[in-house]
């Protein structure tokens, strides 16, 4: 009976090693049609939360994401993750080329993305690129789909 806890207590264990991240943290800038920082933080296994902040048209815009990561292409290191979250943010119609001068806008809205990310032996750095589309539902109102960006990340 001891020899089967002890087979399985090492099964348990590699499974989990195979699936764990690389890192708990990372933080780093980001850029794309609006540049800033991201900083993710991994709360489980696969799930991490994202926080993005981002300037564009003079403006900013925060955003907070929950994403689930898997192992790409079964290669060691390599993820591609997914996930939803949502955003607040301001930005000046006179900077915009869709707004109107003089008007100041507030946006509130939900955000989807898709990734992938490659984390180095190297050095503690990773490198990820992804497609973050975003529906505004308060505030200037629609469908933004030019959220892609590549962001190059500090990762302990």
């Amino acid at each position: 009976m001891k020899k089967h806890i002890l087979i399985l207590s090492i099964a348990l264990c590699s499974f989990s090693v195979n699936f764990a991240q690389d890192y708990s943290t990372g933080i780093g800038l980001r850029a794309g049609f609006s540049n800033g920082l991201t900083i993710k933080h991994f709360t489980g296994e696969k799930t991490a939360l994202e926080g993005l902040f981002a300037s564009r048209w003079r403006g900013a815009e925060f955003t907070l994401l929950y994403e689930i990561h898997n192992r790409a292409f079964q290669k060691e290191r390599l993820n591609w993750y997914y996930g939803i979250g949502g955003h607040i943010g301001f930005w000046n119609g006179s900077y915009a080329n869709w707004g109107d001068p003089g008007t100041s806008y507030t946006v509130v809205g939900i955000d989807g993305i898709l990734g992938s990310e490659y984390n180095f032996v190297e050095a503690p750095f990773n490198i990820s690129i992804d497609w973050k589309p975003a529906f505004n539902i308060i505030g200037y109102t629609g469908f933004w789909g030019d959220g892609g960006a590549l962001s190059i990340r500090y990762i302990f």
